[in-house]
């Protein structure tokens, strides 16, 4: 079986002539689409969209990539998208679109609770870890608790109550 690379292929297109696709089953919640923000504004575009490109319409229609482009037309106003083009049929789209979700995978909890113990012993602070990683106050607690390390909620101030997810409290962050 041989493999292709658009990858290879990228270019800028107008921003008007990308659009989104009328089957993608996948949603992302607002927080998730801050840290997206975050990480383009941080990283660059990284992954270009994965596009169809439909001649009748002159249009690049979205097979993967739908919230890259929703953050870099609405929030950062981009003018032009990376695009890379497969020329396929619809259902082949379709496939293609759920794939490439599926393929991202989910993140595991143990795993990420492995990254915060990690960051912790490399001296960083709750408050740079839980806005690098766009957590609240409250997550960065549960993953810590989590790995299950008295050392690692030695340093945590302890409050009988819960702020509110959009108001974390970090006394440690001189940020």
């Amino acid at each position: 079986m041989s493999v292709q690379f658009p990858c290879l292929n990228v270019r800028l297109v107008p921003a008007e002539k990308v659009v989104a696709n009328e089957y993608n089953p996948n949603r992302v919640a607002a927080p998730e689409l801050d840290l997206l923000e975050r990480s383009i504004a941080a990283d660059g575009v990284t992954m270009p969209i994965v596009t169809y490109y439909d001649g009748e319409r002159d249009q690049y229609v979205i097979v993967d990539g739908f919230h890259r482009w929703s953050v870099l037309t609405q929030r950062f106003r981009c003018k032009q998208i990376p695009v890379v083009t497969i020329d396929k049929d619809l259902s082949e789209r379709m496939a293609s679109t759920v794939r490439h979700n599926r393929a991202r995978g989910k993140h595991q909890v143990d795993l990420q609770a492995a990254l915060v113990r990690a960051l912790l012993e490399l001296g960083r602070t709750d408050g740079e870890i839980a806005r690098k990683l766009g957590m609240s106050a409250e997550e960065l607690l549960r993953l810590k608790q989590i790995v299950g390390a008295a050392k690692l909620l030695s340093g945590s101030e302890y409050s009988a109550s819960y702020g509110r997810d959009d108001e974390p409290h970090f006394p440690d962050d001189d940020a």
